[in-house]
């Protein structure tokens, strides 16, 4: 029988005495679906990860699987498998033995595991890998192996506890596109936890951004980035600027944002009185004289501070009069501002559309 959902969490929590690491927490994770945890350390989504795995059990609250209470049923007896954070890959093994473990403990035949963990080496890219040993790999190859290790038993659900966090920059980026790769290719569902936005906005279907125990949204990244639902998303999400004032309706629809100096911004959003407002670096607009940035309601003169060269995403920050911090703002590698230094003058924009404005 097909099930809509492969992990339901009902109304979840856990208390380590009188604190909730896990608050009263809801979510269900489609078939196939890459479904991310996304938080701060301490928020709670690794004891929440734990619960889902069978290592901890909730307080109240329900863990559903394919339908299936799994309260009361211990780890070895869920259909899940996890990737932890260190691999837990055997060294004493060969990359074969350390596949083929799983299902030897089922008491699967030596010649059966060896044939299924071969196959399985080699849709991961790992072909002619079974002889060799786990100490004798690359970072990137030994997440394969475990990942192979897992997907050899055919779980309904792999949970990945920050798999990543341990790799250099550059293998890290490899690994998160060759992660959802290995996804895809499987249709297996995957709940990965982690703290890094780019791991989750790069990978996921789908995020949940915890915070304090509890889930602030669940949304695609698209939706996470471009219309956040609360100040915390809006700043753990992304590069943003973030400025706090005193709101009060505007003549236009728009809600204005005095702030301490009496510089007024204007955004959308519900607030009232003490307010923050949002707006990503990308959505300023820059530009050489106040002429070229039309009729946005947004519209300043300031100096540049300074010039972050990162490759293809430099930004430039911005000393303008009535902002008590810089303003950060994309810029871009070719065009008329291409060549700016710092102490430049520099005109800078945005529309209401682009800043978001949260009750402080």
């Amino acid at each position: 029988m097909a099930h809509s959902t492969d992990l339901d969490i009902v109304n979840v929590t856990k208390r380590f005495g009188a604190y909730a690491a896990v608050n009263d927490v809801t979510f269900s994770v489609a078939p196939g679906e890459f479904f991310s945890i996304l938080g701060p350390s301490g928020c709670g989504k690794t004891t929440l990860m734990r619960m889902i795995a069978g290592f901890e059990d909730p307080t109240s609250g329900d863990i559903r699987i394919r339908g299936q209470s799994m309260l009361g049923v211990p780890a070895n007896r869920r259909p899940v498998n996890m990737v932890f954070q260190s691999l837990a890959l055997f060294p004493m093994m060969s990359v074969g033995e350390n596949v083929a473990y799983g299902l030897t403990c089922r008491g699967v035949s030596r010649a059966e595991a060896e044939e299924r963990a071969n196959r399985m080496l080699e849709r991961v890219g790992l072909k002619g890998f079974g002889d060799r040993r786990v100490t004798a790999l690359s970072g990137g190859q030994r997440q394969r192996v475990a990942i192979a290790r897992c997907l050899v038993l055919e779980p309904t659900l792999v949970l990945l506890d920050e798999p990543l966090g341990a790799l250099d920059l550059k293998l890290r980026e490899h690994m998160k596109i060759e992660l959802k790769q290995l996804q895809a290719t499987f249709n297996t569902t995957f709940a990965y936890i982690t703290h890094d936005q780019s791991e989750a906005l790069v990978m996921s279907d789908r995020i949940a951004v915890m915070n304090q125990g509890r889930f602030e949204q669940v949304g695609s990244p698209r939706e996470l980035y471009h219309s956040p639902a609360t100040p915390f998303v809006a700043s753990f999400v992304g590069e943003t600027n973030r400025w706090q004032g005193e709101a009060a309706p505007a003549s236009n629809g728009a809600i204005s944002v005095r702030l301490p100096s009496g510089a007024v911004i204007q955004g959308q959003g519900g607030a009232r009185q003490s307010a923050l407002a949002f707006v990503r670096p990308e959505a300023i607009a820059l530009a050489q004289d106040q002429i070229s940035l039309g009729n946005l309601p947004n519209r300043f003169e300031g100096r540049v501070s300074a010039v972050l060269f990162d490759g293809a995403n430099s930004s430039l920050l911005i000393e303008a009069p009535g902002f008590d911090a810089p303003v950060r703002a994309v810029l871009p590698q070719a065009g008329p501002l291409a060549g700016i230094r710092v102490g430049a003058p520099v005109h800078v924009g945005w529309t209401a559309d682009a800043m978001k404005v949260f009750a402080a």
